[in-house]
């Protein structure tokens, strides 16, 4: 049968026709999928965090944020690399896991484009011993266990340096400084910083060393309080305040500010600070 020349150009427009349509069907559909994603005032915020104290903090403070009108979602994580991944792919609207050096250290080498959006707390850093009760009993060429994450050696070699077991070159940054500018060591300390964070705790349950130092999170999750169970602990002064970690694009976010409020309030910070008897310390909202 032939065709009229007509008819069959007809045809063609109109297929080509619901075959745009269709592309503009899916396009549509795959930016809202993408925008849910996002710290939308009207949208569930997916947050990071470690267990303890990040996340049991957040599930406190789901509640109060429903009146609000913020649906939160706590995505937990139990190491420092994957919460940062998972932030600039997408997959969660926020982080809360990670204190201000970090952080800086991490978007600088991966070009992350994240915005701190608010300091939330300090969890003090400790060196723990299963073999010490002092540190004026720690032996002559001890080792000290730290984690391999060096945004945490300048903390570890404050804590040592208050402690007068060790002094560093004059003019080094003590929130960038490393092991190699520590040029006073009277004890002869040596020092295995090639282990994860998150498997410090191990490390002393195990006595792999005199002295192991271990971040707050993990040791509240081994049933350890810094303030009762550490041999040494950093002072109050400390610059290592963790925060809530967005997208810059969400750093304006309705819902982000409301969440960083709610954590803020007076309620909540004396709850945390009940909680943890002490040893997890809320900072103010205008805290950098």
């Amino acid at each position: 049968m032939k065709l009229n020349k007509k008819f069959v150009g007809l045809l063609s427009l109109l297929a080509v026709s619901v075959i745009a349509l269709s592309a503009c069907g899916s396009s549509k559909s795959k930016d809202t999928t993408s925008s849910t994603k996002k710290a939308d005032s009207d949208s569930t915020l997916i947050v990071g965090a470690s267990a303890t104290p990040h996340a049991e903090i957040l599930e406190h403070v789901k509640p109060l944020l429903k009146e609000k009108g913020v649906n939160l979602e706590v995505k937990v994580f139990s190491d420092y690399i994957l919460p940062n991944k998972a932030l600039a792919e997408g997959d969660i609207s926020a982080n809360y896991f990670q204190h201000i050096p970090y952080f800086n250290q991490q978007v600088k080498e991966n070009d992350y484009k994240f915005a701190n959006a608010g300091a939330i707390h300090v969890e003090p850093m400790g060196l723990y011993s299963k073999s010490i009760k002092d540190i004026k009993d720690l032996k002559d060429g001890s080792t000290v266990i730290t984690s391999n994450s060096s945004s945490d050696w300048g903390r570890i070699i404050t804590i040592l340096k208050d402690a007068g077991l060790v002094e560093v070159k004059d003019g080094v940054d003590l929130e960038t400084a490393t092991f190699e500018d520590i040029t006073k060591n009277p004890k002869n300390l040596k020092f295995n910083h090639t282990l994860n964070p998150e498997v410090l705790t191990t490390a002393y349950e195990n006595e792999e060393a005199p002295l192991v130092a271990i971040n707050g999170n993990f040791a509240y999750a081994a049933g350890l309080n810094p303030l009762k169970d550490a041999v040494l602990l950093e002072k109050d002064n400390t610059p290592y305040v963790n925060i809530i970690a967005v997208r810059d694009e969400d750093k304006d976010s309705k819902a982000i500010k409301t969440l960083v409020e709610v954590l803020h309030e007076k309620e909540v910070q004396d709850w945390i600070l009940e909680k943890w008897n002490g040893s997890v310390k809320p900072v103010a909202a205008d805290a950098k």
